[in-house]
């Protein structure tokens, strides 16, 4: 089926989130749309479909120009869509949640559970994803939930499939076999929309590539382009695509964990026998495949995991049995994984979600009473030296793109006085120019003489900002290798080979 958007333009207030854009994606292609964050790209696709109603243009399919009154109208002309923010109800298994608007019954009023269950078996087996059709969603890893979304999109036989920043949350194997789905899907004659900005992703799928620039088409490109090429385009200047820091000077004290073992409420070790030291002035980074303990490491770090065993002293303090609170009190600077559900409060300003963790300081309140003009200043400015493309300090932290409201997080955690940052998974989600600019500010956190510990699932993002590699497998550390270990090696130690043995 052939898509096209004619002279697609979308306003919110002042602001012109779609300026007269112009799309042409022709059956059995795929065609990136690759742009920085806030750029406009997820609003043209929630415009296509259906979920916001276009100012101006139109929308054909094979040549019929469309009306959608919402999604419901887009799925039944065809079109898919796999969300940036998923589209799931926790308390739902799997087989629930792909069925959910779509439902089969055997008799009034009882849904044919059965039925679901053997579609999802289907779609997931088509496609080489292991899923238990009565997996609890909530309980499942972000990674494992965005296979269920796309699967919700893939058992709707859709036409024209819209993938919004699909592998935010996919480990690189995960990325790998998203790509081979797509490919797969292409050459079955689907259209696919794929909205990205890592530049790797978009060479090595896209037939076509269009690039958006502050709601506007500003140009087409090859997928033969480079990297820079690219990010300049995208990003209207040229970007810096290497990290570049000088040698590490640590220091004494810092992070020192020892012993540590983490369990779940029914007594499972997810955290087993870790131990490391990080000094200030230096970055550790914990890389390993999503789900081997890594989440639950840092939530013992911070104080939200409630069986620990072991120490954890920072500069010779104990921060076991210490109360979140108290932690960042301390000094501790804590970049969560996933910023919607840990990281801000969606229906709070941008404003309130800066002074989260720093609403009872001095200089936000006097005599018990907010200063509303400091709160509003102290969020301006970070709005201006973090690039945080917003409407103003009172939008809502939720109407940003995903990669501004990580901005938010950056910011807040990085404006105080820290003696330790943990970042977990900190350019999730977040474009080129963007992460250029937090992979600065973590150098210069850690060139402040402050001990870094970054967690991420991208090896080049590893490779990038280590001083020291701590790999993580089922719960524990195979070995601490140095920050230039190679590709090769890290990938066999994230399979769990020792450091002992790839060295051997």
């Amino acid at each position: 089926m052939k898509l096209e958007l004619r002279g697609i333009t979308k306003r919110f207030g002042s602001l012109v989130a779609n300026d007269h854009i112009d799309l042409l994606v022709e059956p059995g292609r795929i065609h990136a749309l690759l742009g920085e964050n806030g750029a406009g790209k997820s609003t043209l696709m929630n415009v296509l479909y259906g979920l916001y109603q276009a100012d101006e243009g139109e929308i054909l399919l094979d040549d019929v120009v469309q009306h959608f009154r919402g999604p419901g109208d887009a799925m039944a002309a065809g079109i898919g869509m796999v969300h940036q923010h998923f589209m799931l109800i926790p308390v739902f298994t799997v087989a629930e949640n792909v069925m959910l608007g779509h439902e089969t019954t055997r008799g009034p009023g009882v849904l044919d559970l059965g039925a679901a269950r053997r579609h999802v078996r289907e779609v997931a087996d088509r496609f080489g994803f292991a899923i238990d059709p009565d997996a609890i969603v909530g309980d499942l890893p972000v990674g494992v939930q965005q296979r269920v979304e796309i699967i919700k999109a893939l058992s709707r036989d859709a036409k024209v499939l819209v993938f919004d920043e699909p592998t935010a949350v996919l480990t690189p194997q995960e990325t790998d076999e998203l790509m081979a789905i797509m490919r797969q899907l292409r050459d079955e004659g689907t259209s696919i929309v794929f909205i990205t900005h890592k530049l790797r992703e978009v060479r090595e799928v896209a037939d076509e590539i269009t690039v958006i620039r502050l709601g506007k088409v500003v140009g087409q490109a090859s997928p033969t382009a480079t990297n820079a090429e690219l990010a300049s385009l995208m990003v209207g200047r040229a970007v810096e695509l290497t990290v570049h820091k000088d040698a590490p000077r640590p220091g004494e004290g810092g992070l020192v964990v020892k012993d540590l073992r983490v369990l779940t409420a029914t007594g499972a070790v997810v955290v087993d026998d870790v131990a490391f030291e990080v000094h200030p002035g230096e970055i550790l980074a914990v890389a390993g495949v999503q789900g081997n303990g890594q989440t639950e490491l840092v939530e013992a770090i911070v104080g939200l995991a409630s069986r620990i065993e072991g120490s954890i002293e920072l500069d010779g303090v104990e921060l076991v049995g210490k109360s979140v609170r108290a932690i960042l009190d301390a000094g501790v600077g804590f970049v969560p994984e996933d910023r919607t559900e840990d990281g801000l409060v969606g229906n709070f300003t941008v404003a309130e979600n800066l002074i989260l963790d720093r609403s009872i300081d001095a200089q936000f309140v006097r005599a018990g009473t907010i200063r509303r003009q400091a709160v509003e200043q102290f969020a301006k400015d970070r709005i201006a030296e973090y690039d945080i493309r917003t409407q103003g300090p009172a939008t809502p932290a939720g109407a940003l793109s995903g990669g501004n409201q990580q901005k938010v997080v950056i910011a807040r955690e990085m404006s105080r006085e820290l003696r330790l940052l943990v970042a977990a998974q900190p350019t999730r989600g977040v474009d080129v120019g963007s992460i250029e600019f937090i992979h600065k500010r973590i150098v210069e956190t850690r060139d402040a003489g402050i001990p870094v510990v970054v967690v991420s699932t991208e090896l080049d993002e590893v490779a990038a900002l280590a001083d020291r590699i701590a790999v993580m497998y089922r719960g524990t550390i195979v070995g601490v290798v140095p920050g230039d270990t190679s590709r090769e090696v890290l990938g066999l130690m994230m399979a769990g080979a020792t450091d002992a043995e790839v060295s051997a």
